[in-house]
């Protein structure tokens, strides 16, 4: 090979080292890293390094929606909402990736000002410069045509569907209808209309809508988890703290890893089940990389 075409090569080394990562981390099976530690940023940092870093999932210029769960009017000890200092490090990590805008949104249950303000995301992200913490417009959810088992059409908010990067941030916790809501419960917070209605088929349309909306990363927060009486709590003894992030590009197989947190078993939830049957990812622990960050 001669020196010109050799220092072509390597100027391709950055992208090309990164599908190779991932071609290789696919044949063994999804990698769902796994950091501990009270530091809840450096937490989050070292999960995501352990994937190849933020810049393997944000180019420079991307939109990047970071999706957590702000739903209830809860503070974060309380364990209802994604920990304000997890939503910080990923936007941070996005804008450091080289992100034109990270937006920041949740379609809430509570007052949507209330669980702004009192889960901390809200506090935590002021000041950020090209972070956006944005209270959803309910005019700007539009029908998407899903052509689901269960979902023929539904509305999406605009935001999410229109980001070059979806990032899943959940928070994991106990929920009284699925058992757990972890990453491919999460995206109900981009759904419009009646989601009353969604829950009559639960597992189907969470399926069909994150067959749609493909989460780019998942990252679980699981720094204190809220074992009991989700997915509002409220009851600092139904809140278990671990101090443990977890990340993945397969939201499937983070939400397994994240289901055995609870001593439970990914094949008890059937979210996680229906997710893997569809072809969404892999459930199987044993089948996955599973990398101590």
């Amino acid at each position: 090979m001669d020196r010109r075409r050799f220092l072509k090569i390597l100027g391709l080394s950055s992208l090309f080292s990164r599908l190779l990562i991932r071609d290789l981390w696919a044949a063994e099976g999804p990698v769902v890293a796994v950091a501990e530690d009270r530091d809840y940023a450096a937490a989050t940092v070292r999960a995501v390094n352990a994937l190849g870093g933020m810049r393997r999932f944000v180019v420079p210029g991307d939109t990047v929606v970071v999706k957590p769960n702000i739903g209830w009017d809860r503070r974060p000890e309380q364990a209802a909402t994604t920990h304000p200092l997890v939503v910080r490090a990923v936007a941070a990590e996005a804008l450091r990736a080289g992100a034109k805008k990270v937006k920041v949104f949740d379609r809430t249950c509570n007052d949507p000002r209330r669980c702004y303000v009192a889960s901390g995301i809200q506090a935590a992200l002021s000041g950020m410069k090209g972070v956006e913490l944005k209270h959803i417009e309910p005019e700007r959810f539009r029908k998407v045509r899903l052509n689901g088992r269960t979902l023929r059409e539904w509305e999406l908010y605009d935001e999410a569907l229109g980001a070059d990067v979806f990032i899943n941030v959940p928070i994991a916790k106990h929920h009284g209808l699925t058992g757990l809501t972890l990453g491919l419960k999460n995206v109900m917070g981009v759904m419009g209309g009646d989601r009353g209605v969604v829950h009559r088929h639960i597992e189907g349309a969470l399926v069909d809508v994150n067959s749609w909306l493909k989460s780019r990363l998942t990252i679980i927060d699981a720094t204190r988890v809220l074992v009991a009486h989700g997915p509002q709590g409220g009851d600092l003894k139904d809140v278990r703290v671990l101090n443990r992030v977890i990340a993945s590009a397969d939201i499937v197989a983070a939400d397994a890893y994240a289901t055995t947190l609870f001593g439970k078993r990914p094949e008890e939830i059937a979210v996680t089940v229906a997710a893997h049957r569809s072809g969404l990812g892999e459930m199987d622990i044993r089948k996955m990389k599973i990398v101590k960050a």
